[in-house]
């Protein structure tokens, strides 16, 4: 497998754009991270901030213009094409909370039995196709996870974060959402499960 190394993705300030994150038909998204050793290297600590920053710049209106990004509330360090178990979260939740979070190492706990999904799907940067269907989250879910300075976390997330941060955590897993949808009835949502949005 050839896996290539971006150097620019790890300098201080860059302005990670559309260019640099993987595709769907790329091997790397399909294969499990590799754990990160603690404490962070300071590159991999530089290149989680600007992981970030590049959430937030697409959900910019004049940034994500200016660099021609897509908006993301999430992104995989393998979506950069990087074997290490590393993502960032930005959004405003349902209920108007700001997350932003480091996740290095996670691994969820503990999940709820309810299962809720978006009712216009999900999306994925790597994936430019439009693809139709329901992606079943976990209502709530526990997360254990590094930070940015090697403090052990657990986490809990409800709602939309919640079905962020598994879309996230399944990247590190070599899962796709697509993976998830029912491939007989896309379209049918599983028994009482609740959609929101």
């Amino acid at each position: 497998m050839m896996i290539y190394l971006n150097t620019k993705l790890y300098k201080s300030n860059y302005i990670i754009n559309m260019k640099d994150i993987v595709k769907e038909d790329n091997e790397m998204l399909y294969k499990k991270t590799k754990p990160l050793e603690m404490p962070l290297s300071d590159s991999d600590f530089t290149l989680l901030n600007n992981m970030m920053l590049f959430l937030k710049n697409s959900q910019n209106e004049q940034k994500s213009k200016k660099y021609n990004l897509r908006p993301g509330v999430g992104l995989s360090a393998n979506q950069l094409g990087l074997d290490k178990k590393m993502c960032v979260i930005y959004l405003v939740d349902e209920h108007g909370i700001e997350h932003e979070n480091f996740f290095i190492n996670p691994k969820i706990i503990r999940e709820s039995v309810h299962k809720i999904y978006l009712l216009q799907g999900e999306g994925c940067l790597s994936v430019d196709r439009p693809i139709y269907g329901i992606v079943p989250r976990n209502e709530r879910i526990t997360v254990k996870y590094k930070n940015l300075y090697g403090e052990e976390k657990i986490l809990k997330l409800k709602g939309h974060a919640s079905i962020v941060a598994q879309h996230e955590i399944d990247h590190l897993n070599g899962v796709m959402f697509f993976e998830h949808i029912d491939k007989v009835s896309p379209l049918s949502p599983p028994n009482n499960a609740t959609s929101i949005y």
